[in-house]
Parts: C-alpha cells; structure tokens; sequence
C-alpha cells in the first residue's frame, strides 16, 4: 500500500485509478471500429443533446408499478432486502495495511451512512427499479489544510442522468462525462466527473459501451403487467355486471302508464326483500341466473404466468403456490439466488469504487487486490441451512477463514476474539502453550439422511478429556 503526501497527487491519482480500473473507457491503441449498435448509433446521437424520454417513461413506469401493484412491490421490496442481507463487511487480503483500511472504512462507512440498513435497501431499489445506480461522491470543503474526504454518496435520479460518449461509446472528456439535465428545459443542471458519478449499470444492452444505461430488473414484463391489470379490472366490471340474478316481467296487454305504476312498485318493495309478485292479468315472471361461466380465469391465469416468467423471481416465493411442487420450487428458488448474488457483486463494486476514491483523497493507494468489500450473508438459505453448509465444509476441510466468511462474518475480527476467548479461558496461560493439555479438534461427519426433514443431516461429535479415546 502506497502513501501519497499531497492532495494534488490524490487528484492525479483518481484519473490514474479510472485508468486502471476501467482501461476499456479510453481509445485503446490497438482497437477498431465502433462499439455501438447499428440502430443505437443515431438514437444516442439525439440522446446526448436531450432527455433520453424513452428510458424517463420506462423508469416512470416501474415506480408506477411499484406504487399501484402489491405484486411488483413485493418482488421489488424482497429482492432489495435480500441483496443487503447482514450489510457489508470488509476483506482485507494483506496484514500489513489492515488496521488502516479498517480505519478509515469505518470512518468513511459512518458518513456515508453504509452501516444504516435503509440506505443499503434504498440503493437496491433504486438499482432493481431503474436499472442504474448513479452515485454522487460529496466532498468535504478541505478547510485548514486538511485532507479533503467523502461526505456522502448521494443516490441520484438515473433517468436524468445523460453519459456524454463520443460515436465509440467512449468518455469524450472522463472530467465531464455526465450530464445532468432537466426535465422541462433540457438545460444542464450539474457536470459530473466519470470519478465523481460512480454509476453501476444493470444488464446493459453492451457493458463496453459506456453510453449504454442499464435496464430495470421487470422492464421485459411491463407490458404483460399492464394488460394483467387491465384484464383483472375487466374481471371485476364482469363479475358486477353478468353475476346477479335478474327478473323477466311479462305483462300481456299493459300500457305504458300500467307498467310504469308496477315497475314502480315492485322496485319500491325490493327494499323489503320482496320474493313473491302478485298479478291480475295474464302474465309471467321468468328468472334469468347469473352467467355460470364467471369461474373461468384461464386468461388471468395465463398473464400471470406469463409476468413472473419473465421475472427472476419464482411466483411461489410471493404467495402463488397453487399447483407448484415443492421440489420444482426449490429449483426457482436457487435461480433466483443466483440473480440476488449477481445483484449483491453489482452493488458492492459501487462502494468498493466509492471507497477508493475516498482512500486517495486521504493520500492511501491501495493495490488492485489488497481489500474487498462484499455483503455479509452470500446466499438466502436460512440460518440453519448456513450452518449445515459450513458443517460440511469443515468435514472437507475448508480452511477457517473461508468458514467465517460464509457464515457472513470478518475473519480477522473472529481470529481475534477467538484468541482473546482462549487466554480468558485457559488455566495455564503459560507463553508458548507449555503445559497444556492438547484437546482434539471437533470430528465432523456427513450422514444425510439420519435427521427428521428439514434438519441438518451432519453430526459433530466433541472429543473428551482423553482426546476421544473413549473409556480406557
């Protein structure tokens, strides 16, 4: 880990650190042809001078659907809980520099207020909603000749967000590579450093293309959702309509004034639950039942298949689980896994990004692979699915390190407190382990099939005092 003495060395750093990290944004010697799309190439010509309004109508879209459907609420809200599941922890790969990331992590985490769940929840909706996750780097003012910092990371509105590329889908300037532009006017409203605007794209039409915003996790169902919407209204005005029981009054020989005096009377006495009708003269009542066909929902079945099918996210996981097998499900479900996964590496890199950026402001360049900053809890297998996991992995001897990080925890923090707990609890703290009595480690054994169904099926058996000689 290198440390830098002056702030301008920090600023040359940021333009180094984006050339390094992303050598695919400048022109590359070696390097071609264009990058875009035959039909983009004009489209992103009339997007750099405007609003791209197509993606500002789809963006508006999902919020809308989000707002009026408890359906794509609830697939947003899970998907966003079960991305920042047990909040970030930092990996630090080389000794020597540990304490000092760790040290400013901390520090850096508190203001930008990383440790708070509804800050992480409202960037991983904003990123399943939009597509985007445009984060703007606040500094401080740098008063006193102090080092500047980041303040805050600011989650900004993508769908006003325009990359300023050039016809290869590179940065013209990486100085000012967004715009931020309004609505009404088109008038730019703020510049943004490449650096500056870290923007964490979502299943981009072409990820070399920096030009190339990402797309909303349910955009591909927008459609299907509204014509759901529309045949659910449509079931219900059906319902209201064709559902009740209706009367034929057959009345030979009545004038129109007779049968508006017993049109009259009638409907005066429904308000007594009148059953019975009374006649003089030769006519009839005929009762004409409801449509007996109102039960038959194939086609609000078959668009709700058809909008969490192309959803990630497995319908039986939001309470549909009409005619799922359990084992079906299961397979769903580690798809959907897998997306929550790639979703957590998305927008972890956004604050491994963030942070860096920090960390040269404070005069600290670390290299490519010294830290890592990831979510906690990789999978969303319950607790003690976890647990199961990484009782198998102890039998194959995974190394200890590797266990705590899939239990969601910092391994060098746990090495620590074990070490505290074992001079707390040893009789004979003598150095160098004199005099104690060697225990056997914990024997791990994976016997599926020897526990009730849903339990774990490994057992750990604990070695006694005689190391698990057993009785002598």
């Amino acid at each position: 880990m290198k440390t830098t003495t002056r702030l301008d060395t920090a600023k040359q750093g940021l333009a180094m650190l984006w050339r390094s990290l992303t050598p695919f944004a400048a022109s590359l010697p070696g390097e071609k042809g264009a990058r875009l799309a035959s039909d983009e190439a004009l489209e992103r010509a009339y997007r750099t001078m405007w609003i791209d309004y197509d993606r500002r109508a789809l963006v508006r879209l999902m919020r809308e659907m989000d707002l009026k459907d408890g359906r794509v609420k609830s697939v947003h809200g899970r998907v966003a809980r079960d991305v920042v599941r047990g909040g970030l922890v930092l990996e630090v790969n080389e000794k020597a520099s540990s304490e000092t990331l760790k040290r400013e992590w901390s520090a850096f985490a508190y203001r930008v207020q990383l440790g708070k769940a509804e800050k992480l929840k409202s960037d991983a909706r904003g990123l399943v909603m939009e597509g985007n996750l445009a984060h703007q780097l606040v500094l401080d003012d740098g008063a006193s000749g102090e080092r500047r910092q980041v303040m805050a990371a600011l989650r900004m509105p993508s769908d006003t967000i325009v990359p300023l590329v050039d016809d290869g889908g590179r940065f013209k300037n990486a100085g000012a590579a967004y715009e931020q532009r309004d609505v009404m006017t088109g008038s730019v409203l703020a510049t943004f450093a490449a650096w500056q605007l870290m923007m964490s794209r979502l299943d981009p039409q072409s990820f070399d293309d920096l030009g190339s915003m990402g797309r909303p996790w349910l955009d591909s169902v927008a459609s299907t959702w509204r014509k759901l919407v529309m045949t659910e209204e449509d079931l219900v005005l059906r319902r209201r309509m064709r559902a009740p029981l209706r009367l034929v009054h057959v009345l030979e020989g009545a004038d129109e004034d007779y049968l508006k005096r017993y049109r009259k009377e009638v409907e005066g006495e429904k308000a007594d639950i009148a059953t019975d009708f009374y006649m003089n003269k030769r006519g009839g009542v005929t009762a004409i039942q409801g449509d007996e066909t109102l039960g038959d929902i194939g086609d609000v079945a078959h668009l709700l298949d058809t909008f969490f099918a192309g959803s990630p996210a497995p319908k039986g996981l939001f309470g549909y689980t009409g005619g799922l097998a359990r084992d079906i499900l299961e397979d769903l479900k580690r798809g959907y896994y897998d997306e929550v996964d790639g979703l957590q590496d998305l927008q972890a890199g956004a604050y491994v990004m963030a942070f860096r950026v920090h960390l040269l402001f404070r005069g600290i360049d670390p290299g490519p692979d010294e830290f890592q900053i990831r979510f906690a809890e990789r999978r969303t297998e319950t607790p003690n699915q976890v647990a199961d996991l990484v009782l198998k992995l102890m039998a194959a001897n995974i190394p200890q390190e590797e266990l705590d990080r899939i239990l969601g925890y910092d391994p060098d923090t746990l090495a620590a407190m074990r070490k505290e707990a074992a001079k707390r609890m040893d009789p004979y703290p003598v150095p160098g382990g004199a005099g104690r009595t060697p225990v056997a480690a914990p024997r791990v054994s994976v016997t599926p099939g020897n526990a009730p169904k849903g339990e774990s099926a490994t057992a750990v058996s604990q070695a006694g005092s005689n190391g698990g000689k057993g009785r002598g």
